[in-house]
Parts: structure tokens; sequence; C-alpha cells
């Protein structure tokens, strides 16, 4: 499996040797791993007051930690236990029993780096990263190279989950040296956090993995350059840091985009198109890779059925391969093969949150039921795996899960013997299940299964001459048997700590959900996790970005704000409170404030953040959407609720500012088109007034808009003597309109003008533009 992975900063800490279970003291200069020349001059306070915080933090930890390492003492306690067992991330968690010397990011770090004229050893990944499991394995967990790292770097890790903007500066670094970038991400750097040379995943030695020159030797070679040649270190740094400043801005401002990149996108899609698995040709997948929304609003604009083919076909082969969990529901990361069979077993919150949402417009537009299904399964997974008892969504779980024999190895938790299946299901059930999910004696990876089902249910059930109701039936009660039986099984590592940006694509997911599928527990939970993030990680109007232990960690960055925006305008579309809508526009007002560049557009980082070597401005839509393109939208939409003019003017700056990289590479920014066909589309402004004590008759009005696919549109929804006086606050577009004849009264707008309302859910309907057999309850 190729090395496509993960990111986090590497943060080295002075080492402790571990005595029982209670007590720490320095290394002493005569245990070889641990430089004396690191113990500065001062250090015997500082560590004193750090002994202490260990000793706290390993009662606060006692009941339920256990030390991931290879080196324990007879008591079961870590031999060796740095800075990082301080800290609350569980990947930095996972480097805390490293005999490396690791420091989290911050300014002792570099500051020890500049005392001791030593460069930085920077890396970067998540929890989940099978390939930073893999180098921890290989490398910070053996103690020649921690001691070639002691004795000569300052290390730091780092979380990219909760750093982004330390990730996107020397990711850009590591694709300018390398033209390509992944996980773990390991970069050398001066004191002045300049880059001078970078890397992804490294063997520990020459030769291992085939490679001709390991990690030790580039830590050797490296540190020697910089010690006899310093000015070619210090020119190198300066170099990368300028092509760093350079690149990680959208170009200068021009003129607005034309309707025309929408097509010129669209093509290429359809020209690199995989015709017999779906997605984009070649391999690895990544579902992010073949954008299934935007194509959604391209079919409906031109009705090119070419392009709803190729969408139906990817979902059901997504749905159909090894990178969909058969049994537990919810995907994997990718794909690592065409076919979509055998994935990084990893699984994120957002991929999950992005699929969920396309599965749910797909149903929309197509009816096909199988797509909702998949949406529905999404979310009980989310809610039954991944959801806090507080309410909130996990970020991940790992790629990796432990075997019977105590080994970790990818995707073991995943996957099936004949052997195990038959100690788990009747004779019966084991002829219906063997062939829908294609379960071979040798597997289909590394000697095990993978769950997939390459031929339809119908034709299973026609084999074995059983109804298609009754073979749906039997599988279900199967499927959840079998995740009773890998529930047995030890689990992937699952990273706990709560994400704003993140939950608030759940968030958005499970609003969405209810509203479409009418179906009120849904939309409970995506408030739940919304009253959570704003009660535990929104501080005197400073929201957060992570909250793990019970404290809120790191200010929020763009992706934060801009998601979380986004999730109160659908939760205010699924329940119609103002208070939702109300928490949106503050957070925008901060948003302008604190990241916008007067050029148009958002930095990731606000004037409050940590200055860095770079202040990036997103311009790329990768696995997650960037915060830019998500921002566009939301001001494209709070224009629409509010008519403010001054939310469109800030859209078209920032499109302006983006209308450089838009020309050259539509499809970089595949998620900023979903708002540019919103922009130079006619959005509808839907207002459906209730009669005063009758909020449950807008029902027959909203059913058509719950069935049908209406991407560009705002929708408000008020009673008479009600809510409406709020909404009026608000939503000026509300003002003058009431329920006609005491009855539930629709109006359909444009740009403020108006159709005449109606009573009649027919016109209303004509008014939408929806078939009478489209949407009638």
């Amino acid at each position: 499996m190729g090395v496509i992975g993960c990111a986090a900063l590497i943060s080295l800490g002075i080492l402790f040797e571990g005595v029982g279970r209670a007590v720490f003291k320095l290394f002493s200069s005569n245990l070889y791993f641990f430089s004396h020349e690191a113990i500065l001059p001062g250090a015997n306070q500082f560590n004193g007051r750090l002994l202490y915080s260990f000793s706290v933090k390993q009662t606060e930890r006692a009941k339920n930690y256990k030390p991931r390492t290879r080196h324990l003492n007879k008591d079961g306690w870590a031999r060796y236990t740095n800075r990082l067992f301080l800290e609350s991330s569980p990947y930095l968690l996972q480097h805390a029993h490293n005999p490396v010397n690791w420091y989290s990011w911050g300014d002792e770090a570099f500051k020890t780096a500049k005392k001791l004229n030593r460069p930085v050893l920077l890396s970067v990944g998540y929890s989940t990263c099978h390939w930073c499991h893999v180098m921890e394995e290989e490398s910070f967990e053996d103690e020649e190279v921690a001691k070639i790292l002691n004795e000569n770097y300052v290390a730091v890790k780092v979380d990219r989950e909760e750093r982004p903007d330390i990730d996107a500066i020397y990711m850009n670094a590591l694709q300018v040296l390398t033209g390509s970038g992944g996980w773990p991400m390991t970069v050398w750097l001066t004191p002045e956090h300049k880059p001078f040379y970078a890397a992804t995943y490294i063997p520990a030695r020459h030769g291992d993995r085939g490679v001709s020159v390991g990690f030790l030797t580039l830590l050797r070679k490296l540190r020697q350059i910089h010690d006899d040649e310093p000015e070619k270190i210090k020119n190198a740094g300066s170099q990368l840091t300028d092509a760093i400043q350079d690149s990680m801005h959208p170009g200068a401002q021009s003129d607005l985009p034309k309707i025309e990149i929408l097509y010129r996108a669209a093509k290429y899609y359809k020209d690199n198109f995989d015709e017999t698995n779906g997605g984009m040709s070649g391999a690895p997948k990544f579902p992010s890779s073949f954008p299934v929304r935007f194509l959604l609003r391209y079919y409906k604009k031109t009705g090119d059925h070419k392009v709803l083919n190729a969408i139906t076909l990817t979902l059901k082969k997504m749905a159909a391969g090894g990178m969909y969990d058969q049994i537990g529901g919810g995907f994997h990361r990718y794909s690592t093969d065409a076919q979509w069979l055998v994935p990084h077993f990893e699984k994120m919150l957002y991929d999950n949150a992005l699929l969920a949402l396309a599965y749910l417009e797909s149903y929309q537009l197509t009816q096909n039921d199988e797509f909702r299904q998949v949406a529905e399964d999404i979310l009980h997974y989310i809610r039954q795996d991944m959801t806090s008892p507080q309410g909130v969504f996990y970020s991940a779980t790992d790629a990796d899960s432990v075997t019977p024999e105590g080994h970790r190895e990818e995707g073991y938790y995943f996957t099936w013997t004949p052997k195990d299946l038959k100690g788990a299901l009747s004779r019966d059930e084991l002829s219906l299940i063997t062939p829908y999910y294609d379960v071979i004696e040798n597997g289909n990876f590394e000697g095990r299964s993978i769950f997939n089902t390459p031929v339809p249910l119908l034709r299973i059930a026609h084999q074995l001459k059983m109804s298609e109701t009754v073979t749906r039936h039997k599988i279900k009660n199967i499927r959840d048997k079998l995740y009773q039986v890998r529930l047995k099984r030890q689990s992937p590592l699952k990273d706990e700590k709560i994400l704003t940006a993140w939950n608030a694509l759940m968030i958005s997911a499970y609003a969405r959900a209810g509203f479409i599928l009418d179906k009120k527990e849904y939309i409970q939970i995506a408030e739940k996790a919304t009253r959570f993030i704003f009660k535990n990680l929104y501080k005197n109007k400073i929201l957060h970005r992570s909250f793990k232990d019970g404290a809120p960690k790191y200010k929020a960055y763009l992706d934060d704000y801009a998601f979380l925006i986004a999730s109160l305008l659908d939760l205010y579309e699924a329940t119609f409170e103002p208070g939702w809508l109300t928490k949106a526009f503050e957070l925008d007002k901060t948003l302008q404030e604190s990241f916008e560049d007067d050029a148009g557009g958002f930095f990731m980082t606000s004037t409050e953040h940590e200055k860095l070597i770079a202040r990036e401005k997103s311009t790329y839509d990768g696995a997650l959407p960037s915060g830019n393109s998500v921002a566009l939208l939301n001001l494209l939409r709070l224009y629409e609720l509010t008519t403010d003019y001054s939310y469109y003017k800030r859209a078209e700056k920032l499109l302006k500012s983006f209308s450089t990289r838009l020309s050259q590479s539509p499809v970089s920014l595949s998620e900023m088109l979903l708002a540019i066909d919103f922009y130079f589309d006619q959005p509808q402004e839907i207002v459906i007034i209730a009669p005063k004590g009758k909020p449950s008759e807008v029902e027959k009005f909203l059913a058509p808009l719950r069935k049908n696919f209406l991407p560009n549109k705002i929708l408000v929804v008020a009673e008479d003597g009600g809510n409406i006086q709020k909404n009026q606050k608000l939503i000026p577009l509300i003002e003058s309109k009431y329920a006609i004849n005491s009855q539930t009264t629709a109006y359909v707008c444009k740009k403020g003008v108006c159709e005449l309302p109606t009573n009649k859910i027919e016109v209303f309907m004509r008014q939408l533009k929806i078939a009478p057999s489209s949407g009638l309850p």
C-alpha cells in the first residue's frame, strides 16, 4: 500500500525514566540515549515543576491509562516519559513514552534549539494514521535513533488535526521540495522555524523497505551540513520560506469568474471518469476527487444524462465496495485500488459527513432508495460508534487493530475468514452471506476477506429461490449478528477529541437528513451537538478548535468558523428557530473582523493567532473543503436571507481574489463550484407563513421541498402571531407577509420579487417548477 497518510508536528521534550508509578527523575549523563548538554542552566527548577505535573497527570490517568510503548518496566509502567504525557491530543499521547526527547510545538522548543545551536526535527501526523504508526515503531521507539535525535536535534511533535495552520505551511514546503505530500510529515527546521529539508515516511535504516538512505543516515548528514555549512542551511531556509509565502495565496485580484468554469470543470470529470468502477480513473480512489454534489447541481442545470449516470454509478460502486463498512456502516478513508475494494481502513468523521450529504442529495434527485439507505447507515454508524455521551462527535478510528496474538495489523478488525463466519452463523446464513459478501477461502486481503457486494442482492435472492424482501431481511439480521461478533474483537483506537469544524460538518449532515427525510430525531442530534459546542468551545465570544479531557484548546481557524456557520444555516432551515441565525451572524462578524483579507477572502488564521512564517489563504479543496469555499456559499446564503448587500459585496470580493486560480484550475476548488453555481443562478427565496396556532399546517408545503432537489434556495417558515416578529428582525424578507385567509400561504421570490402568494400546493409546485407527481404528500 502506498504511503498516503497522516500529519502532525514533532514536539521534542526532556525525557524521564519512570520509576514505579509515581516518581520521575531526570535522565543522568551516563544513560547513553540522553544528551547531558540538553540540560540547560536553570533547568532544575523547571524540571521540578514538570515532575510535579507528571505526577499529577499520572494520578489523573491512573485508572484507564496504558502506556503505548514496547519499553516497559517490570511493573508495567513505561520506562520513558516525555513532555507529551502532559498533552491531551491522542496523537501526541501515542508518543509520550518514546525514548525520543519530544517537545510539543511552542517557544520552549525553538528557544532550546537556538540556545544549543541545533536544528529542529518536526514530525507531523495524526492518531489514526497507519504510516505514522509504522514510523513510530521503526524509528521513534528505536533507542539508537532516539540517541541521535536527542543529542543532535530538538524534536517537535504536532497533531495536524489540532494545528492545521502548522500542517499547511510545512506541507507546502514538502510539496515544493518533492512535488507531493503525505503523512507522517518529517521536516528539518532552523530555530527560526524555516524549513530546509522535508520528507514523508522514512524507513529507519538504509536498505529497509528498499531505500538507499534511511532516517538515521539523514539525521547524521543533515546535522553535519547544519554545522559545517550554516550559510547553505540559512539560504535554503530563506528561499523555501519565500516560496511558501508566494504559494499560499490565490494570486492577485482579478475580474469576476465566468460561468464557463462550471462547464470546464464538468468536462474534466467526464473526460477522466472511470466508466467501469465509477469515480476518477486510476488508483488510489478518494471520494472527494469526484465531487458528486457539484455534479448533481451541474446535471440539474444542464440535464446532461452522462453526468447523472456517472454520479449514480459512482455512488453504487462505492457502497458495494470494501471501502464501505458492510457490517457497521460508514466509509473508510479511501480505496487503494480502482475497484473501491481494498480501503485504507481509517474512518474519518469528515468523510462520513460529506458522503452522507452526497447520498442524501442524490436520493432527492433520483429517489433511489439505496442512496437513502446508505445515508441513514452512515448516520446510524456515527450515532452508535462515534458519538460521545454528551452528544458530540469523535474524530476518527484507526486503520490498525490488534490481532488475538497481540500484533497491530491494518484492517484486521474489519476482515473475516470462512472459519470466523462458521463459528458465528448457521449453515443457511452462511449459504446466503458467503456469495453476497464475496467471502473466499484465501481472502482478498492478506488471507482474509473484505466484505463487498459485487453481485446484486436480487440475483442472490433468485439463486437461493427467495424473495427480495425475505433476502434483505435475512441479510440485515446477519449484519446485526456479525456486528455483535465483531464487537468482541479489540476495536481500533478511537480519537476522541472533539473538533469544531468536523463536528459542524456532521451537524449539517444530521440537520439536512432530518429535513429531507422528515426525521426529528436527526434534527435533535444536530441541535444537541451544536449546544455542546456553544457551551464548551465558545468562551467570551471566542471559538475554539478542539475539546478533550474537559477543556477547549486552541483558538478556532477559518474552517471552524465557516463550517459552523454553514451548519447553523442548515439547522435554521431544518428548525426555523431564529436563535441559530443569530449565532451565525455573530460568528460571521468575527470572521469579518479577524480573518478577512482586505483584498478578498479569508486567511486560515485570525489576527489573534500565533504568527508563523506564512499566513495561508486556503486555495484548494481536498478531502476537506477549504474554509474559503464554504465561507463563499455562507455569504451568498446570508445575503439571500437578509437582503443585506454587504454580504454580497464581500462574496464578490472573495470571488475576484480567487478568479485567477479558478480560471487556471476550476477542479482545484471543486467545493467552491457549489457556491459559484449558487452565484450564477437566481436562488429561490421561499417563505411559508402558517396561520396563528396552526404551525403543523405548513407540512403540505414542506413535503415537496423535502422530496425534491432544490439546492439554490433559502427557506423561511414562520407563524402568524408566533415567531414572525423575531424572524422579521433577522429576515426582512418576511415583512408584510402573512397567512392569507387564515390559511398557510407560500411566497416564492427571486431577488425580492415575488410570485403571487398562494394557499394551493399545486400552484406552489408550479412556481418552484416541480412536476405535480414529485412531492405531493
